[in-house]
């Protein structure tokens, strides 16, 4: 058990492996939202990828400590090296997703800039509110579109690369990646229904 930066004690996975997994899952969601903020010049979401930063800082700190604890011979410090240089990779980038938030701190006509770039993308990211979804899972929601949903914002909380299976609610904010054409046959199947 460990604090967050507000006091409030939170609960980490039993194991070193399933803190690792904890810490990959979160180091990915914080990329597609950094990304997300920057192209949709959000405030609000470079918020949630600075205090999944916070939380990454934690829980590398609770990585490093667990594998102090259990080093119990020069063998095991040489498998849980390897399981710290994993932990260290995966800050690395949640710290980089942290850089590219602050790139909403750039003042007047600089902001927003990178949508201007990304127009001409073939691969678009957009956010999708569509309360018609409610009730159908991501596979029937995006069937036949070429459209996959990155993540799914509910409530406060993000679900970063959903499963397929995941039933949508009237209130799910979703990131879809996609083409052009793919926004389009979405749409056209949801705005008809």
């Amino acid at each position: 058990m460990s604090q967050d930066t507000e006091g409030k004690e939170e609960e980490w996975p039993l194991s070193v492996r399933e803190l690792l997994t904890e810490m990959k899952d979160c180091s990915e969601l914080m990329v597609d939202l950094a990304y997300a903020c920057v192209i949709f010049d959000d405030d609000e979401i470079a918020e949630e990828v600075r205090e999944l930063e916070d939380k990454m800082d934690l829980m590398n700190y609770e990585i490093r400590k667990r594998a102090m604890l259990a080093a119990r011979s020069e063998e095991d410090a040489e498998q849980l090296a390897s399981i710290l240089q994993v932990a260290s990779a995966a800050e690395k980038i949640s710290n980089s997703a942290g850089d590219m938030v602050s790139l909403l701190e750039a003042q007047g006509e600089l902001r927003p800039f990178l949508p201007l770039l990304l127009e001409r993308s073939e691969e678009k990211i957009r956010r999708i509110r569509q309360p018609r979804l409610a009730g159908e899972n991501i596979e029937n929601a995006t069937a036949d579109t070429g459209l996959r949903v990155i993540a799914i914002r509910r409530g406060r909380k993000w679900i970063s690369g959903p499963e397929e299976d995941i039933k949508l609610k009237k209130e799910d904010i979703l990131l879809g990646k996609g083409t052009e054409e793919s926004f389009e046959k979405f749409e056209e199947r949801w705005e008809s229904e």
